[in-house]
């Protein structure tokens, strides 16, 4: 019986320390959260993690996407860096 109940918190100890990191990786979905806005009247492409804004969105729509990966991968790298120095 003490066997079970152990291994019942133990179970419930990991469902919530993995609900908690999902949570975390998932956020709310509100608004403020958004990582990218497509506007096309604009013909814009703006990415809010890097505050990236490009105007030629329907090159972005065809596939090219190397004008959006390549300042996402400097900025990734920079963080990295400065958190290796920290």
């Amino acid at each position: 019986m003490l066997r079970s109940r152990l291994l019942e918190r133990r179970i419930a100890e990991e469902n919530a320390k993995y609900a908690a990191v999902r949570k975390t990786q998932v956020g709310t979905g509100e608004r403020n959260e958004r990582i990218r806005t497509y506007n096309f009247p604009q013909n814009r492409v703006t990415d809010h993690r890097i505050e990236l804004t490009l105007y030629n969105l329907p090159m972005v729509m065809e596939g090219h996407l190397d004008p959006v990966i390549e300042p996402l991968m400097a900025h990734d790298l920079e963080e990295k860096l400065a958190a290796l120095k920290a």
